[in-house]
């Protein structure tokens, strides 16, 4: 339990950092206190690779989403992970909001983002069938695209487990003492000693960065919350369509997903609450009333789920990316909101300069860069699924049946480095439970799998860890 780095928090900041460190000669933990990865922002957000033109001048944001964007259809694809480059567009409805775009552009202009354009209503029609009639303009940003986060963060925390770092799960950090040369984490009941610690939890970095004594971390959870429609209304729109921005962020967009869904969302609320991802009944109508000022013909008809998610806005309005003011040795990685999806692959090689530096470490020889890709039987010709059945017959037994998820997905999923040990867990990593029934018809297969495959009893499979026990006891 001893390590060079321990990287607190496994979304897909710190996943990522993870996988950059496990490149050099060094001994690397990945903590987490939820039972998997991807358990907070990284699990409910837009899912957009913004172009950056949003962004202040001058600013850690701007530079790192530029820089972030321009390598993430690489990372994608050498760690195999959905990535589709489809643009943006920022839509007016007013001459007022024309100007705006003009400033976007201006901004966009000097961040350093390609291609950007502003379409007149004509053009823009063309690229959007479905938008508006009341749209007069839009920026058209060519590089931006769209990615699944939680996939993307799964895909870099288990490349970097098959590269040498240890993910630890269901340690929440409680305790941090320094013994003058290294850091002792604790949960409580067990520790683990660290020579360097970096602080990438999400909306809990302020409390984590207090563990040391360092107040200088203020953030805010903003709740944002989502409707995620079925892939029949996919076609709505072709191209991330965002509304002008406020204060409050980039506002309701409308954008299709990797996976074929239409995404609408999502809201901003600033709370108290860090765990508080509920829905509400009246949000959500707002949510939808906005997003058809965009695209009139939504209705809540091919609705199939909604979610919340919150993501940790930081009184900076910046990045904090730096040594804490107490100890050196202790990494800030906070108040990384949007665009830090977008942003993620350019901070991890951020941080990880800062952390080899500081070590002084030799690279490996024998760095796997790539990730074998998973098998997507929904994907597949009939050619290559026979091929496949031919070689395991559980690819031939189709579990979730509104997505085509097999059990040899399923059980692909579980035993991969750092795999599924809840139903929530197989979700992400399979998307069995995604479609049109919400898991009605294959969550008990599931659970009946992890089960097995685990060797537990049935009644401890849980649907994301903690006490989400799926069933308590037996009734006969």
């Amino acid at each position: 339990m001893n390590y060079d780095v321990a990287v607190v928090g496994a979304g897909v900041i710190g996943s990522l950092i993870a996988r950059e460190l496990s490149r050099y000669n060094i001994r690397i933990a990945l903590v987490e206190k939820h039972n998997d990865m991807a358990m907070g922002t990284s699990k409910a957000n837009s899912a957009i690779v913004h172009a950056g033109f949003d962004a202040k001048p001058g600013s850690l944001k701007a530079k790192l989403n530029v820089e972030g964007t321009a390598l993430m259809p690489e990372l994608c694809k050498t760690l195999s992970v959905p990535f589709k480059p489809i643009g943006s567009l920022v839509v007016a409805f007013s001459d007022e909001e024309v100007e705006t775009l003009g400033e976007l552009l201006e901004r966009g202009n000097t961040n350093g983002v390609p291609g950007l354009e502003i379409y007149d209503a004509a053009k823009l029609r063309e690229a959007e069938p479905n938008i508006s009639d009341e749209a007069k303009a839009a920026l058209w940003a060519p590089s931006a695209g769209i990615v699944c986060p939680y996939e993307l963060t799964i895909a870099a925390a288990e490349n970097a487990v098959v590269n040498g770092a240890e993910f630890i799960r269901n340690f929440e950090v409680k305790k941090i003492d320094f013994s003058g040369s290294e850091f002792a984490l604790s949960n409580g009941e067990s520790e683990i000693t660290a020579k360097y610690v970096i602080n990438a939890a999400g909306v809990y970095c302020d409390e984590i960065a207090a563990l040391i004594g360092d107040t200088s971390v203020h953030t805010m959870p903003r709740k944002g919350e989502y409707m995620l429609c079925d892939k029949s209304v996919g076609k709505l729109a072709n191209h991330t369509i965002f509304q002008c921005p406020s204060k409050m962020g980039k506002g309701i967009l409308v954008t299709p997903t990797v996976d074929g869904n239409l995404l609408l969302g999502p809201s901003a609320l600033d709370i108290e609450d860090k765990e508080d991802v509920a829905t509400t009944a009246g949000t959500l109508a707002d949510v939808l009333e906005i997003a058809k000022k965009s695209v009139p013909c939504l209705t809540t008809r091919e609705v199939i789920t909604s979610f919340a998610g919150l993501r940790a806005h930081c009184d900076r309005d910046d990045f904090i990316i730096e040594p804490s003011e107490k100890n050196a040795q202790f990494i800030n990685v906070a108040g990384i909101e949007s665009p830090g999806l977008s942003s993620a692959p350019a901070i991890a090689l951020y941080v990880k300069d800062m952390i080899i530096k500081a070590l002084d470490c030799e690279e490996k020889n024998d760095f796997k860069p790539d990730r074998e890709e998973p098998v997507r039987f929904r994907h597949m010709s009939n050619e290559e699924r026979k091929a496949l059945i031919e070689k395991n017959p559980a690819y031939g037994r189709i579990i979730c049946r509104c997505e085509t998820i097999t059990e040899g997905e399923i059980l692909d999923a579980i035993h991969a480095p750092a795999g599924a040990r809840d139903v929530d867990g197989v979700k992400r990593r399979t998307r069995a439970g995604m479609g049109r029934c919400q898991g009605g018809f294959c969550g008990s297969k599931v659970v009946e799998l992890l089960a097995r495959e685990l060797g537990v009893e049935i009644n401890e499979i849980t649907k994301f860890g903690g006490n989400s026990k799926i069933l308590y006891e037996r009734t006969k």
